[in-house]
């Protein structure tokens, strides 16, 4: 398996380095010209049209990952839509890109948390749970409950949560996983499908 750094020339970075010592880095040309299937290409969200180079590349069987010195939850939500596996931060520490390798090679999805969580409070209010009331979904819950599921669907971390609500992260954590299971739902994202009231799978 190769691993191939796709930058201007001018942007190498160290902790990327010290994660895939025997990397290459390589243009955007030729990237188009090496890449094939089950390779790991890394692609900088600096270069220009990295979107269509990424459809390309992911559409050879490559996995491909977005690496970004600026993310934000658009440009992920781009990464993702153009085929990328992974988006995360330029900077990254050496092992969180090793273990972006790891779960994408896997056939998982990489996107930092704080980036998931906007996302997901996107998802939540794309598919109408904003303007929906919910009352069926949420009636076998507590009132903190209820506030805690709708504060989560709408893209809160646990420590905002938290904080909006004024308890502990670990409270949250619990009201969570009560929440959960009083629901039939086993994560972030069935919560979100669940109160948009669309089927879980």
């Amino acid at each position: 398996m190769t691993q191939l750094f796709v930058c201007q020339g001018r942007d190498e970075i160290p902790r990327w380095r010290a994660a895939f010592a025997e990397a290459r880095l390589v243009t955007p040309q030729q990237a188009r010209a090496q890449a094939g299937h089950g390779d790991s290409v890394w692609v900088m969200s600096n270069i220009e049209e990295w979107q269509g180079l990424v459809t390309l590349l992911a559409g050879r069987g490559a996995i491909v990952n977005v690496l970004s010195y600026a993310p934000t939850s658009l440009q992920a939500l781009q990464a993702l839509n153009a085929g990328a596996r992974g988006y995360a931060h330029a900077l990254s520490p050496a092992e969180l890109l090793t273990q972006v390798d790891l779960v994408t090679h896997h056939q998982g999805i990489w996107v930092p948390t704080e980036l998931m969580a906007q996302v997901m409070g996107g998802a939540y209010r794309a598919l109408g749970g904003g303007a929906q009331q919910q009352d069926e979904a949420l009636s076998g819950l507590t009132d903190r409950e209820r506030a805690v599921a709708l504060a989560v669907a709408e893209g809160q971390s646990n420590k905002e949560v938290a904080r909006r609500l004024e308890i502990t992260e670990r409270t949250v954590k619990a009201h969570l996983g009560a929440i959960f299971r009083k629901l039939g739902v086993r994560d972030r994202l069935q919560l979100i499908l669940r109160l948009a009231q669309r089927e879980v799978v």
